[in-house]
């Protein structure tokens, strides 16, 4: 299935042989250390920049059918952010794994997005909107 929404994503998570958890890391730009003025410049008119993780999170595909609920969610913890990394880690024996199961690839997720290795990634903007990163 290609993924061209975040409704594709959940619906693809639905149709998956084993229960799906999936993986958010909420990223902010950022100006990256050393930055020169051309990259100064480009960051203030809304270009470029590096994106620092800042909010992590685990959720059950039900829990967040819409992207519009995860992100009112995300105000309540005060931590402003811009883009979503999204992946998905799958269960056995028909059961999803726990919050538990998904801290570990949680904080693998973080470090290679402080890595600047996105591939793996599907990302969101605030708005629900597929982003493609370069």
């Amino acid at each position: 299935m290609n993924i061209e929404s975040y409704s594709d994503l959940i619906q693809a998570a639905a149709m998956q042989d084993e229960p799906q958890r999936l993986l958010f890391v909420f990223a902010k730009a950022e100006l990256p250390n050393g930055y020169t003025d051309t990259q100064k410049n480009n960051f203030e008119q809304g270009h470029g920049g590096a994106l620092a993780p800042v909010l992590c999170v685990d959720k059950l595909p039900d829990d967040v059918s819409d992207f519009a609920s995860l992100v009112n969610e995300s105000k309540t913890t005060g931590v402003d952010w811009d883009i979503a990394f999204v992946s998905a880690l799958g269960g056995r024996g028909g059961f999803p794994p726990n919050s538990d199961e998904a801290s570990q690839p949680l904080k693998m997720m973080m470090e290679k997005i402080q890595g600047g290795m996105i591939a793996d990634f599907l990302t969101f903007d605030k708005a629900g909107e597929l982003v493609a990163l370069y």
